[in-house]
Formats: C-alpha cells, sequence, structure tokens
C-alpha cells in the first residue's frame, strides 16, 4: 500500500502506526540493546548495548560539523515523481547528513553525568540512538545506486521514524527521576538543543520516505501513486502553503477544546494578506498555530473577555526586504560550534526573538534578494501576562513535574507556567508536532518554547510582548524557500 499525494489533499502524515503497517520490520532488526558489553572493552562506560559500534567511530562522527539545513535542501531533487537517479540522489544527499547528526545526539548524551545516562528511560534513547546509526553505517560505505538498495535504505529510514517518535517525553521522564542529579537549566538546554537537532533528523527521513512513494520507480504503472503535476506537495513539503487556511483548522480544533472545557468559544478575525503564500512544512506550522491559539482562548475566556475577537493578522515579506539567507547551526540544536554562546541566557531570555536582528549569528558576506515567508501576529485582549511570569514563559518548567500528579488533574490557573497537570499529560505536550495536540488548554507553558524551536529551525522566530492588564501580541516569523522549479 502506498501513501498517496494528491491534488485536493496533504500527504498522509507518517506517524509511528502507519510506518508499522507500511514497512513491518521483523523484531529482530528492531531490538532494543538488551545484551551486556564488557566495559573492559569501551573507553567510555556506556549502558548495556547490543549495537556494536566502535567509540572512535562515533567520536569520528560527532567531530565532523552539521550541516545547516535549509527548505532549499528538501525540494533541491525536484518535484514528484522522482526519476530513479533523483530518488538515488536523495538517498545519498540523506545518507551524507543522518549518521553525523546521530553521531552527534549520542556524544551530547555521553556529556551528561554518568548517573543520569544509567537511568532507564535515558539508557533506552541512548541505545536507540546507537541502534539507528548501527544501521545505517553499512550504508555509508557505497553509493545508493539501483532500486534494491534505495528500497532497503527506504525501510531504515521508516525504522529510525518509529524509532525515535517518542524520544522527547521519554527522556523528560528519564530527567524527571533524575532531578536530584541535573540542575533545571541544564534539562532545559538539553532538551532545546536535542528538540531543534530531532526536528531536523526526523525532517530529513520523513521527506525521503515521501519522495520514495511517489516516485516513478516504485508506482509499477499505476499512476495513481505518482504526485500530480499541478500538485503544491514535494514530499512532505507544501510549496504554496497558505497560513489562513492552517489557521481556520487550527482554530475549529482549539474552539472545540475551549468550549468543552468553559462552555464558549471566542472568535477569530483574520485580517491584512490572507491570500499569501508561501512554501513550508504545513505539520510544523500546525503545531505552532495550535499552541498560540490555545494560549489566546484561554487567556480571553479567562479573563471573561469572550466577547473581544482574537485578531490574526498575515503580512507577506516584503519584495525588496534584503535578508541573510544563512541558518545558523545554533538554531538547530548544534550549540557545540558556536564558542562564547550563553546558552544559559539564551533559554530564559523573554526578549530573545529570530523577529530581532540576529547580533550574535554569523552573517553571510553577501545580501541576497528575499526569502519569500511571512509574520503572522496574534492579538488578543486578555490581560497579558503578568511580570512575575514573563521571566519564565522560554522555560520547559521541569521544576513543576510531580510524581504525585495524575494526568487527569487540570491546571485552571491563568499562568501559562504555572502548570500542574499530570506528568503524562505534560509530557505528551512536549512529544513533537505530531503528538503534541493534547485535548486540554493546560500545560500551555510547554507550547511556547517547543513552538519557538519550530519557527526558529528555518529562520524564522517568535517574539512576544505583553501589556499587563490589557493583553499580549505574539509574532510568528516565518521564512520559507524560493522559486521551486
Amino acid at each position: 500500500m502506498a501513501i498517496r499525494i494528491q491534488h485536493s489533499t496533504r500527504p498522509r502524515i507518517l506517524d509511528a502506526s502507519s510506518l508499522r503497517f507500511l514497512w513491518p520490520i521483523k523484531r529482530s532488526q528492531r531490538r532494543h540493546a538488551t545484551s551486556s558489553t564488557s566495559p573492559s572493552t569501551q573507553r567510555w562506560s556506556q549502558p548495556p548495548t547490543s549495537a556494536n559500534i566502535a567509540d572512535d567511530e562515533v567520536a569520528r562522527l560527532a567531530a565532523k560539523p552539521l550541516h545547516a539545513l535549509t527548505l532549499a535542501d528538501l525540494v533541491r531533487h525536484g518535484r514528484p515523481p522522482l526519476s530513479a537517479s533523483a530518488l538515488f540522489a536523495s538517498a545519498n544527499f540523506t545518507l551524507s547528513l543522518l549518521p553525523i547528526r546521530l553521531a552527534h545526539r549520542l556524544q551530547s548524551l555521553r556529556n551528561l553525568p554518568y548517573i543520569v545516562v544509567s537511568n532507564p528511560h535515558i539508557s533506552r534513547i541512548y541505545n536507540n540512538y546507537l541502534h539507528s546509526l548501527s544501521t545505517l553505517l553499512p550504508y555509508t560505505e557505497r553509493q545508493i545506486n539501483n532500486l534494491e538498495d534505495e528500497i532497503k535504505f527506504t525501510e531504515v529510514m521508516a525504522d529510525l521514524v518509529q524509532t525515535h517518535s517518542n524520544t522527547i517525553p521519554v527522556l523528560a521522564r528519564g530527567f524527571l527521576e533524575c532531578r536530584k542529579y541535573i540542575s533545571p537549566i541544564e534539562v532545559t538546554r538539553f532538551l532545546d538543543e536535542h528538540l531543534r537537532a530531532r526536528i531536523g533528523t526526523r525532517l530529513i527521513a520523513e521527506q525521503h520516505i515521501a519522495l520514495h512513494f511517489s516516485s516513478q520507480p516504485h508506482n509499477n504503472g499505476d499512476s495513481s501513486h505518482i504526485t500530480e503535476d499541478h500538485s503544491s506537495y514535494i514530499g512532505v513539503i507544501d510549496t504554496a502553503l497558505r497560513p489562513a487556511s492552517i489557521i481556520r483548522n487550527c482554530e475549529s480544533f482549539v474552539s472545540e477544546i475551549c468550549e468543552l472545557k468553559y462552555g464558549v468559544r471566542p472568535t477569530v478575525v483574520i485580517n491584512g494578506q490572507p491570500e499569501t503564500t508561501f512554501a513550508h512544512v504545513p505539520v510544523h506550522l500546525e503545531y505552532i498555530i495550535t499552541e498560540l491559539l490555545k494560549n489566546a482562548f484561554r487567556a480571553t475566556v479567562e479573563s471573561r473577555k469572550e466577547k473581544e475577537p482574537i485578531e490574526v493578522t498575515i503580512a507577506a515579506t516584503p519584495e525588496d526586504l534584503k535578508q541573510d539567507n544563512d541558518i545558523s547551526p545554533l538554531e538547530q540544536g548544534d550549540i557545540h560550534h558556536i564558542p562564547g554562546e550563553d546558552t544559559d541566557t539564551k533559554n530564559s531570555s523573554t526578549e530573545r526573538s529570530s523577529s530581532e536582528p540576529d547580533s550574535k549569528l554569523p552573517h553571510s558576506p553577501h545580501q541576497t534578494p528575499s526569502i519569500p515567508g511571512c509574520t503572522i501576529r496574534f492579538r488578543d485582549k486578555g490581560g497579558g501576562i503578568s511580570p512575575s511570569t514573563l521571566p519564565n514563559i522560554w522555560s520547559y518548567s521541569f521544576t513543576t513535574f510531580n510524581d504525585e500528579d495524575l494526568p487527569s488533574s487540570p491546571n485552571t490557573s491563568s499562568t501559562p507556567t504555572n502548570s500542574t497537570n499530570g506528568n503524562i499529560d505534560a509530557l505528551n505536550m512536549i512529544s513533537g508536532a505530531a503528538g503534541g495536540q493534547a485535548s486540554s488548554l493546560a500545560g500551555l507553558g510547554y507550547g511556547l518554547p517547543l513552538g519557538r524551536a519550530y519557527a526558529e529551525y528555518f529562520g524564522g522566530g517568535i517574539q512576544l510582548q505583553s501589556l499587563w492588564g490589557w493583553g499580549t501580541d505574539v509574532y510568528l516569523r516565518l521564512r520559507g524557500v524560493g522559486a521551486v522549479g
């Protein structure tokens, strides 16, 4: 069964259940490290694992710099259906990136205190990364230049996506259990870095999987499995994404939650340039907008201003605006290559935003025409954010978790960071774009840092301005890709 990419509908989201259905990989191929390895053979004492990878190999790959991923990289192979040569090029490009990314994650985990890495949850994630790297290393010794290898490689990609589908909540649970041995600041810094790196790793793998199913060599003569020429999708990227449509879809979702919880639903007014389109990843934008609307709806209702509309203004990037096309590795989870960056301050600052000039980031010596994109302003009259809460809105707030909390205990506080809802519900809020849309308005303290990570990954950003006692403006800046052939 193949994933159909049609003109009228967006591609099917590649979640863990669909991947299990599409690629029934043998249990022996997906085992997660249960056997012991002699500590005497390891220079770094790692958790027991069955993956046979030399420490030198991990260190060699981790020493290589990360490629700053752009949307242009993901659409570089052209519109589907791809020819066999273009599909092989996509596979080899994917292969050139992922082993280095996985090695960087392993090295980051190794830099944690050993007592933390020994935690069963964190050890599981460490071994998952070792497992995925071990499945990729055999392909690094050769080029993928035939369909048989490409099919097997796509199965490895499916296994990778499935294996790491719950990485963030599992890590969060492990850090919860180790909070005596690691500070909240360290946890926030590690998780923010890890999440940003995971965005790119998952997107690279899912893009090749989507291209695989929409390409000529794999349709077996059935044209219904091939992307139509007039489709705006290239893999998981919509090259004609219309933010206004996604805003309306997210509004409907959040409105139902709000009415279920409060019995009322505020209205959303879209103005500005609602016909704006550009290239981006729809599932990322859905997550960001859903979280921003949850915040606005909740503040509006709890301040008894439900008759006041939430105003959403869309402004396309001006054609004559010049901007830097470079994306810093810092924004994509690679903090190791930016010397002198104060990451503690970076993660806790309430004023930091990519919509401001990036004075700390490297700039290209040549300025180029603007990349299509837009800025979206979300304005509510829900009373704003108190000065005491404002410094914490970009934190993952792990210090608010309690082992005794139950998932069903809702948080009715109006401050986003005073989340006391249960561990499972809160951790699900940080499980990623596809798994973070819990049907609750509670736990909103996690939406802002996550949304910012998704926005900043491709050079965008989120900036928040609060007028305490009146309302809040949130500016979401998004950057797409230039003309796509």
